[in-house]
C-alpha cells in the first residue's frame, strides 16, 4: 500500500507553508506559524509510537514526509528536522529493547520542542568527542559548559539534548549524552545571518553550568568511535532525515525548471524552451541525477526500521546517502538555475532561495571529507597508524 504523504501533511497546510517561505527568509525571522501549525497537525510527534500518543510512523515514512516539507519551504523542513531527530533516536533504541528516551516521545506529544545541540566549532569528533565540559554532581545531574554551534529551533526550544566530556568521575573520560532545559545557564546568541536556511535560525548556544537533571542523563559511554546503541541511533537518524530535505530542495528545483522550460519562449524561434534540445538535456539531467534519491533513501530508511544486520557498513551507507544527497541536490538547483534563466539571480525568486539554501548541506555532518574517508576505511581498512600521524 502507498503510504499517503497527504494524510499527515496536507496540501493546504503545504501550500500555506509555501507562501510564507519567501518572507521568513527575507526578514530572518523564525517561522513561527509554520511551527505552530505542524504542532497542531500532530507532525512533530509523527515517529512517536501510537500507544503514546504519537502516529506511529516508521523512518521512511518520515522521510517521504520530509521531503515533501521540503519542496514548500526548506528552512521549516531543517529546523523541524533536528526536533524529529531525537523523536527519531528515541524510536532507534525503543525498537531495539532500550527505552531511555521515552520522555522525549512524551514530551513531544505534550508540546515540547527538542533541539539538536551536538556540533560544536572545529570539532570534526563530532559524536565521538566533545569540547563541553560536563561536570557530575551529587544528586546525579550533570553541569554542562560549553559553546554549541548550529543550533537549529534556537527561539522555541524547551528542551536541548546535547554532548559533553566528563573528566572528572574515576571513569572518565566519559562522554555524556542528555537533555538541558532553557535556563539563565543557557544564552543564544543573536547571530543567524547567513546566506541561506535563515529560516532555521541556527544560533550558538552558550552553556555556563546548565543543569541536565539525573534522570535526563541518558548515555555514558567512552569517547572515540563506538557502537553504543545512541550513537548508531543519533548518526543513522540524522543522516537519513538530512539527505531526505535535501531531496525534497533538489525535487522543487527540477520542478521549478520544468515549468520554466514550459513558459519561457525563445525570441529566436518563437518555440517553448522545452523544445530546446539542450534545455531538453538538462532537466533530464537533473531528472537521471534525482530519481536515484528517493529509492536509495527509502531501503536504507526501511533498514533502520528493520534492525537489518549491515554491521560495520552502516556507517558509510548512511554517510553514502547523506552526501549523494546533498552533493547531488546541489547539483540540481545548478542545472535549474540555467534553465530558469537570469530571473533566478534575484532574492526574491524562489530557485534563488533554493540556491543559497542548498549550499548548506556540505556543512552538515557528514561533510565530503569525513564522508570519504569513512567509506575508504569501510572498503579498504584503516589508515595505517604511521600515515594516519
Amino acid at each position: 500500500m502507498t503510504f499517503d504523504a497527504a494524510r499527515y501533511l496536507p496540501d493546504d497546510l503545504l501550500e500555506r507553508i509555501r507562501s510564507r517561505a519567501a518572507g521568513v527568509d527575507r526578514d530572518n525571522v523564525f517561522p513561527e506559524d509554520d511551527l505552530r501549525e505542524l504542532r497542531d497537525a500532530g507532525y512533530l510527534s509523527i515517529l512517536v509510537p501510537a500507544d503514546r500518543g504519537g502516529a506511529g510512523l516508521s523512518l521512511a515514512e518520515a522521510s517521504v514526509l520530509q521531503q515533501r516539507l521540503a519542496t514548500a519551504a526548506p528552512a521549516t523542513a531543517l529546523a523541524i528536522n533536528m526536533h524529529l531527530v531525537w523523536t527519531g533516536v528515541a524510536k532507534v533504541l525503543r525498537d531495539r529493547g532500550i527505552d531511555d528516551l521515552a520522555f522525549v516521545q512524551t514530551g513531544s506529544v505534550a508540546g515540547e520542542v527538542f533541539a539538536f545541540g551536538i556540533s560544536e566549532a572545529g570539532n570534526d569528533l563530532v559524536l565521538f568527542g566533545s569540547g563541553t565540559d560536563a561536570v557530575p554532581r551529587a544528586d546525579g545531574s550533570y553541569a554542562f559548559t560549553g559553546t554549541k554551534i548550529f543550533t537549529s529551533l534556537s527561539p522555541v526550544w524547551t528542551q536541548l539534548g546535547l554532548h559533553g566530556l566528563d573528566t572528572t568521575s574515576p571513569d572518565g573520560p566519559q562522554l555524556v549524552y542528555a537533555f538541558v532545559p532553557r535556563s539563565d545557564a543557557v544564552v543564544t546568541r543573536d547571530d543567524w545571518d547567513t546566506v541561506g536556511m535563515r529560516g532555521t535560525q541556527s544560533r550558538t548556544t552558550e552553556l555556563h553550568g546548565a543543569v541536565a537533571p539525573a534522570e535526563r542523563v541518558v548515555r555514558r559511554i567512552a569517547p572515540g568511535p563506538n557502537p553504543d546503541p545512541i550513537v548508531f541511533g543519533i548518526f543513522s537518524v540524522f543522516e537519513i532525515l538530512v539527505a531526505s530535505v535535501y531531496t525534497g530542495i533538489a525535487r522543487r528545483a527540477l520542478d521549478l525548471a520544468v515549468d520554466a522550460a514550459r513558459t519561457r519562449r525563445s525570441k529566436k524561434t518563437g518555440r517553448a524552451y522545452s523544445q530546446d534540445g539542450d534545455i531538453r538535456w538538462r532537466v533530464a539531467e537533473m531528472a537521471l541525477a534525482y530519481d536515484a534519491l528517493g529509492p536509495q533513501l527509502d531501503a536504507l530508511a526501511r533498514d533502520v526500521d528493520a534492525a537489518t544486520a549491515h554491521g560495520p557498513r552502516w556507517f558509510s551507507l548512511l554517510a553514502g546517502v547523506k552526501h549523494r544527497a546533498t552533493a547531488t541536490a546541489k547539483q540540481v538547483v545548478d542545472e535549474a538555475i540555467l534553465v530558469a534563466g537570469g530571473s533566478s539571480y534575484f532574492s526574491s525568486n524562489e530557485l534563488g532561495r533554493l540556491y543559497r539554501d542548498v549550499l548548506a548541506g556540505a556543512f552538515h555532518p557528514s561533510d565530503p571529507e569525513s564522508a570519504h574517508a569513512t567509506v575508504a576505511s569501510a572498503w579498504l581498512g584503516p589508515l595505517d597508524e604511521q600515515e594516519s600521524r
